[in-house]
């Protein structure tokens, strides 16, 4: 009774946590399809509680764990989640939803866990996909910002730039035309490759491995199909050896009679 009491005001926390992250979510989607706007009136005081709301929480919550480097990569998602450049961030929010899901297994509880789930954890996890899919955004949004700065153009305009530059797509319909543009990309093609390049090898590892461990898996069951098919031909190759010797027997007691 006394845990189910103290259970309740985290869950009502929880709950706030959730809901003001899927209105900031709505926000968001409005503002970027230019049916409201976050720079000025009622929209941007909501917006600037959410935001000051969900600082205080990632501090908070800082503050108290055991471990603040495991904190800050666990969290790193909601790190990015209150960059206040441009309300797109704001999507990584989903990763907070995410944490209270899993906190109380709601997954398990409506039977949507299981094989999928499993898999899933094992590929962002054991493979390390997690960490360095969150180190490849931290360095691509980070770029993009201070290209912003020093090109003075827009996030979008600069986030497009970063991802294509770091892909090494390359468009060039937007290029540095500052020092410092051109030392960030130069950071960039550096560091933000090498990091894409790891990003795709395990994926590449990562299903490569599952092939192998699928036709591994079904060699197995086909050799356990023979091993049981043999089995069941020694059984019956036992039974007829067994009634070929009670026919013998008793044809020798038989002819034993008769002389």
């Amino acid at each position: 009774m006394k845990q189910a009491t103290k259970e309740t005001p985290i869950l009502l926390y929880n709950i706030l946590v959730v809901s003001l992250a899927l209105v900031s979510f709505v926000l968001a989607i409005l503002a970027l399809t230019t049916k409201i706007t976050l720079s000025k009136g009622p929209y941007r005081v909501i917006f600037a509680l959410i935001w000051l709301f969900f600082l205080i929480d990632y501090l908070i919550r800082f503050k108290r764990a055991k471990s603040k480097k495991d904190f800050l990569i666990s969290n790193l998602f909601d790190l990015i989640a209150l960059i206040p450049s441009h309300p797109i961030f704001i999507f990584f929010r989903i990763a907070r939803i995410y944490s209270i899901v899993r906190y109380y297994n709601l997954l398990w509880r409506f039977g949507l866990s299981g094989k999928w789930t499993t898999a899933l954890h094992k590929f962002l996890y054991d493979t390390g996909f997690i960490y360095l899919l969150s180190i490849s955004l931290v360095i691509l949004i980070f770029s993009s910002l201070i290209f912003a700065s020093f090109e003075h153009d827009s996030l979008q305009n600069s986030l497009w730039w970063a991802i294509s530059t770091a892909t090494t797509v390359g468009y060039g319909d937007i290029t540095p035309k500052t020092d410092g543009g051109k030392i960030v990309s130069a950071i960039l093609m550096l560091g933000g490759i090498g990091f894409i390049g790891l990003l795709t090898s395990t994926i590449t590892d990562f299903f490569t491995s599952q092939d192998n461990h699928d036709d591994q898996t079904d060699a197995l069951k086909n050799l356990t199909k023979q091993v049981n098919h043999l089995s069941r031909q020694v059984n019956q190759l036992q039974k007829t050896l067994k009634k070929t010797e009670n026919d013998q027997k008793l044809s020798s007691v038989k002819n034993h009679k008769r002389k």
